[in-house]
């Protein structure tokens, strides 16, 4: 079982930069990939990035790419979201989830808040 905790959100304001952290806990963290959500008030929950179990391969979605970097240290057992040019639309709960086939964990979620 992995236990997930994000870190790392704030008010911020537009144009500003965060990153995001999400320690986790267990001896098999390098085997999962690992992903950032977000969920906004009324809105669906979106997936922001994924990044592969060895971190060689990543994705985005379109509204991030070029803004946001998602990055791990399976030393560390953390994943991470940089976040640059930050726009009040990014505003929302970010969580992490690490997945394998069949399984799925997800953290508390942390908030971002972009605004002046």
């Amino acid at each position: 079982q992995v236990q997930l905790v994000e870190s790392g959100g704030g008010l911020v304001q537009p144009g500003g930069s965060l990153r995001l952290s999400c320690a986790a806990s267990g001896s098999t963290f390098s085997r999962y990939a690992m992903s950032w959500y977000r969920q906004a008030p009324g809105k669906e929950r979106e997936l922001v990035a994924g990044i592969s179990s060895s971190g060689g391969t990543t994705n985005y979605a379109d509204s991030v790419k070029g803004r946001f970097t998602i990055s791990r240290d399976n030393a560390k057992k953390t994943v991470y979201l940089q976040m640059n040019s930050l726009k009040p639309e990014d505003s929302a709960i970010y969580y992490c989830k690490a997945q394998l086939p069949g399984i799925s964990y997800r953290g508390q979620g942390t908030q971002v808040t972009v605004s002046s």
